[in-house]
């Protein structure tokens, strides 16, 4: 696990305390149904906070996956 899935990961167990670590590498705002619009917004806050970066908000439209957030923050660390 590098420093950015666990940084992420920790993120997630703040915002979804019940979701095992195991688990949140397989969530998606489709297939789980406690992240919800609330949970989205809390979530890509903490984020957006741990890293240090302000997200547009066609970032909050297309981050819908644990996934997709890990690939997110990959890029922008190059």
């Amino acid at each position: 696990m590098n420093q950015i899935t666990q940084r992420v990961n920790n993120c997630f167990a703040n915002v979804f305390p019940d979701l095992r670590p195991e688990d949140a590498a397989r969530v998606s705002t489709a297939s789980f149904a406690k992240w919800d619009s609330v949970a989205h917004v809390t979530l890509l806050s903490s984020i957006a906070e741990e890293f240090g970066i302000e997200l547009e908000m066609s970032d909050f439209e297309e981050l819908t996956s644990y996934a997709l957030i890990v690939d997110f923050l990959e890029q922008k660390q190059q």
